[in-house]
């Protein structure tokens, strides 16, 4: 198992029993579900820009 393997097996996100949250608390749970996928398109931007500076480095 690679290190990303294992790191993406320690951010799994836990089981969510919605049928015990009020509608409120789904709402919220939509709210900071929205900001981690938000964050997540920022890493992954930050990783392709990444990676295409150093593919065009390396193209030279």
């Amino acid at each position: 198992m690679t290190s990303d393997d294992e790191e993406a097996q320690s951010r799994k996100v836990p089981a969510v029993n919605f049928d015990t949250m009020s509608i409120e608390e789904l709402e919220d749970y939509i709210v900071e579900l929205t900001a981690k996928i938000e964050q997540t398109k920022q890493v992954i931007e930050k990783k392709r820009n990444a990676h295409s500076a150093a593919d065009s480095f390396f193209k030279n």
